[in-house]
């Protein structure tokens, strides 16, 4: 509301962040899968958003059906693959599936090659008859984002606390033992796999709105690493943790970048003192902090 229009947009980069951040946070604090390659499907999402904009279509929800179906196609095959691998084989199997997709886009003319795509138009969303959202007015783009996000969490958390939460829980803590209480792990993990992978999905349908280009680097590794160090910053197991640290690990990028140009190390430097003195994240502090609290005026 004070910031002006710099800050309006940050904050809509730290949502869709968060969102990457929050399909970590599925495979990661639920299923037990670290994925290294979240922004296969960011990029993925991105990348057919932007050439039906271009090409195709201005209708908003014909564009998010299409990226729905391309990324949940693309998802359930690769994960097919990549989920009967355990521990670091899975990390890299994703790591290796982004990697490839990136050097697909730099090296196709047809979709932009290293230059990506420009001039990406900002569509209106029809949201009720004779209602139009205009995503060309920051504040309005910023509570669409929001909004979407909001029902994104919670929906996610409403399948979560499902008896499908509750197995990819026990696949998390012992997958040995779940098949002897009449659960297949491999459809569970798919499931998951396909479902983070949506939620990533989200971001990368937003994006083009927000920055008018796409580009290769939408692959890239800084992407799925930053969603990762998000979501152990906030708190892995939370999904409210990524989406918290994703707003601050955005501003706090934004702040030391404007007097450093390292402020990737100083990153990696709060990432590292998380993992060793703080590894259930903010939202673990917090609890922790209620919970004495409770308990001393119990």
């Amino acid at each position: 509301w004070l910031g002006g229009e710099f800050y309006t947009r940050l904050s809509i980069e730290a949502l869709l962040l968060g969102a990457i951040a929050l399909s970590v946070d599925i495979l990661l604090g639920y299923a037990g899968l670290l994925s290294l390659g979240q922004a296969a499907y960011f990029g993925i999402a991105a990348y057919v958003s932007s050439l039906m904009y271009l090409y195709i279509t201005q209708s908003f929800w014909l564009v998010a059906v299409t990226v729905c179906v391309a990324v949940g196609g693309f998802a359930f095959l690769l994960g097919a693959v990549a989920i009967r691998a355990k521990g670091v084989y899975f990390a890299l199997i994703t790591f290796g599936a982004s990697e490839i997709l990136s050097k697909i886009a730099h090296n196709t003319r047809a979709i932009g090659g290293s230059d990506g795509l420009i001039g990406i138009p900002v569509p209106q969303i029809p949201l009720l008859p004779g209602v139009m959202l205009d995503l060309k007015q920051d504040l309005v783009f910023y509570y669409v984002v929001l909004g979407a996000l909001v029902l994104i969490y919670l929906g996610t958390c409403r399948i979560l606390d499902t008896g499908f939460g509750s197995v990819l829980r026990g696949i998390r803590d012992n997958a040995d033992r779940v098949p002897y209480l009449g659960y297949n792990p491999f459809w569970y993990k798919l499931l998951a796999y396909v479902l983070a992978a949506q939620v990533a999905a989200f971001g990368g349908l937003i994006y083009p709105l927000l920055r008018g280009f796409v580009g290769p680097d939408l692959f890239g590794f800084e992407i799925s690493t930053k969603a990762v160090v998000v979501s152990l910053v906030g708190g892995v197991g939370t999904l409210l943790g990524p989406l918290v640290g994703s707003v601050i690990i955005t501003f706090l990028e934004s702040i030391i970048g404007s007097y450093t140009e390292r402020h990737l190390f100083i990153l990696g430097l709060i990432f590292v003192m998380f993992v060793l003195f703080l590894p259930d994240g903010l939202i673990g502090l917090l609890r922790r902090c209620t919970g004495k609290r409770g308990g001393r005026a119990a």
